[in-house]
């Protein structure tokens, strides 16, 4: 509804109260609902699965359309990144956040930092979904505030020209609220349990579930070793849970993303339950590493397959983890995401060791011979050095051709000696150029960084700490953080602004009128950043 719209319904429903509601003004009753778009979780999900849905269309008709987002640990973090992102491309179009597992054991669990391995409560998951729309949609209220703000400047003026143009601006405003993808990891215990948190993070706002086919109380971080994957089946029956939910709920877009460890773990909790040769149990046991036995050989506690009229006996390990066949990685990873595809699964994550787009495009040009539409969100890891990995490829790429590369070691490509070298510069094109070509050639419709804000927090504040308490003092914040700030045009240099006390101004005046006691006088000292 636009702004005027707005005003003229309130002032209806104001003149129905016979005087009673006269206090009441009309215009800043518009303004209040303006600023607060979304009234429930549940909106914001049916809304951000929608946009998701576009994007999906809009990526099958052209690659170039492929999405990207960061993984945010707090709600101010996801603020500052959509108000960046506004700021210098104008739209939030195709930029979505992410919410990363790892982030919330690292650093929103009660217990303190924890590995990533699921130990973190449950709850923390969608209290982290919830507080990062309260941040977006607080983003929205302050935005929309300054333009109400110029829009009475406008008036009191008599430039009506600017006042159309400030209407137009808050008619066509573009919300900061964008889809999150949300990682709820193994499910977090059976299916019951992955149904009854899939709920709460849907209610939070979450349009986009990732979960993943790990075993939930062995869960291990993607990166890590010692990861531990179970039967389809039983992933396909967490899948189901978290639809069902969706659909409860009214979210019938809602977006799952299946994610297969498999390239990276080699053992299994369960042999698969099989009923007949060739099904969905059955090609998953047909990976586990097995000996050939009679049944002579058989010993007391054993557990033996029969296939094909044969005896198998598949390796057991003192863990009571059963192993797979080395060098099937490939293959498991293209029978999980054909399964999931063909199940339920809206997009698909592959998660690799590297960063390497060959690699991850012949496991597509795979899927995709039997799902065409098949999709992949992209894990741009900070596990990877990607430095390192994109010199080596180069490096690699050159020595085949026979180029010489005397001049380089490769087992020492990070070296800072190398950063000006035609090789090096070659890398960082191809990471310069990583997600579009990746998205073209290997079907990857969503990019995103799980870690980057984990990262740059740390960095900024050892270059902080380093300058602030050694010979800088307090030049140390000045010249690199508060100088850069002005100059840059961050928002929270006014950040009385940021946590909201305009909006609390504008407000106190809708209550109290002229006698409102507003914080925003000639003596704020924020008034320094006008």
């Amino acid at each position: 509804m636009a702004y005027q719209d707005h005003i003229i319904e309130m002032s209806q429903l104001i003149q129905s109260k016979n005087g009673t509601w006269d206090g009441i003004d009309a215009e800043s009753v518009a303004r209040m609902r303006l600023q607060n778009r979304f009234k429930t979780g549940l909106e914001i999900a049916r809304y951000t699965a929608d946009i998701m849905r576009r994007d999906m269309a809009a990526y099958d008709a052209d690659p170039a359309n492929y999405t990207q987002s960061l993984g945010c640990w707090h709600g101010f973090i996801g603020q500052q990144k959509m108000i960046s992102i506004k700021k210098h491309f104008g739209t939030t179009d195709r930029k979505y956040l992410y919410l990363s597992g790892w982030m919330v054991a690292a650093l929103r669990s009660e217990f303190g930092p924890l590995p990533d391995q699921s130990m973190h409560e449950k709850t923390s998951v969608p209290a982290l979904i919830e507080e990062l729309y309260t941040f977006l949609r607080q983003a929205d209220a302050r935005e929309l505030g300054m333009l109400f703000r110029d829009l009475d400047a406008a008036r009191a003026a008599g430039d009506a020209k600017k006042e159309e143009a400030l209407q137009d601006a808050i008619d066509n405003f573009q919300t900061h609220v964008v889809p999150i993808i949300a990682d709820i990891d193994a499910g977090f215990g059976n299916a019951e349990a992955t149904y009854l948190l899939a709920k709460k993070m849907i209610e939070a706002g979450a349009c986009a579930l990732q979960i993943e086919n790990q075993v939930s109380d062995e869960k291990q971080c993607g990166h890590q070793d010692g990861k531990v994957t179970v039967p389809h089946e039983d992933f396909l029956a967490k899948v189901r849970a978290c639809r069902y939910a969706f659909l409860e709920l009214g979210v019938d877009n809602g977006v799952i993303v299946t994610r297969t460890d498999s390239l990276g773990a080699g053992l299994t909790k369960q042999i698969a339950v099989s009923h007949q040769p060739g099904d969905i149990g059955d090609q998953y046991n047909s990976f586990l590493d097995c000996e050939e036995i009679s049944p002579a050989d058989m010993k007391n506690g054993d557990v033996v397959l029969n296939r094909g009229g044969k005896l198998l006996r598949p390796k057991r390990l003192p863990s009571n983890l059963f192993q797979f066949r080395a060098g099937t990685g490939e293959d498991r990873c293209v029978l999980d995401s054909i399964t999931s595809l063909q199940n339920g699964a809206d997009l698909l994550w592959i998660e690799t060791e590297k960063p390497h787009i060959e690699q991850i495009a012949g496991m597509m040009d795979r899927i995709r011979e039997v799902v065409p539409t098949a999709k992949l969100a992209y894990n741009n890891s900070p596990s990877f050095n990607w430095t390192l990995n994109f010199r080596q490829q180069v490096y690699d790429a050159w020595k085949a051709a026979g180029k010489d590369v005397s001049a380089y070691d490769r087992e020492k490509l990070m070296s800072v000696d190398y950063d000006a070298t035609a090789l090096a510069i070659e890398a960082d094109e191809k990471i310069r150029t990583f997600q579009a070509d990746a998205a073209k050639r290997a079907g990857i419709f969503h990019h995103l960084i799980t870690l980057p804000t984990y990262h740059t927090a740390a960095l900024s504040t050892d270059n902080l700490a380093k300058e602030y308490f050694g010979s800088q003092g307090m030049l140390g914040y000045v010249l690199n953080v508060q100088r850069q700030e002005i100059r840059q045009g961050i928002a929270c240099v006014r950040h009385q602004n940021m946590s909201g006390s305009d909006i609390g101004d504008d407000h106190k005046e809708y209550f109290a009128g002229e006698a409102a006691l507003k914080a925003g006088g000639v003596h704020n000292t924020m008034n320094q950043f006008a």
